[in-house]
């Protein structure tokens, strides 16, 4: 199996400084970092670890989920999946990411809402990058 790759380069401290991170596998982009902007209600141009790991996550769940719809017999399958990761105070010392909520859209042609729902769960226990953030509450909402 393929391994992917990304690279940062950071100058200063943590207040002060900034960073590019670079999506060296794919060469689609490099994109700043800076942890005031990390931590403020507006990003300004900035993307944050938080940001790609929802990208990460809505485009792997997205995929497992098509995955299992079509296995499951779904056809015309159409998904919109949004993510919110929240970023919070760590009761031991630092922040932590103690929640990630999954944004549910779309359908798919010969599955009905509830097993609609069900698969989704299932995509949810099953996609890789839910399984690498095991520690993180993952809650689906549908709309």
């Amino acid at each position: 199996m393929p391994i992917r790759e990304a690279q940062t380069t950071w100058r200063g401290s943590l207040e002060q400084g900034t960073g590019t991170v670079a999506l060296t596998s794919s060469g689609v982009g490099s994109y700043e970092v800076s942890f005031p902007k990390r931590a403020a209600d507006h990003a300004e141009g900035t993307t944050s670890p938080e940001e790609l790991i929802a990208a990460a996550h809505t485009s792997c769940f997205a995929m497992q989920f098509s995955a299992l719809l079509g296995e499951a017999g779904g056809e015309d399958i159409h998904l919109t999946i949004g993510a919110k990761v929240h970023l919070g105070p760590d009761p031991e010392g630092g922040f932590r990411i103690p929640r990630i909520e999954l944004a549910v859209g779309g359908g798919a042609k010969g599955i009905d809402e509830s097993e609609f729902h069900r698969i989704a769960e299932d995509a949810k226990r099953t996609c890789p990058v839910s399984k690498a953030l095991a520690g993180t509450q993952i809650d689906l909402t549908f709309e």
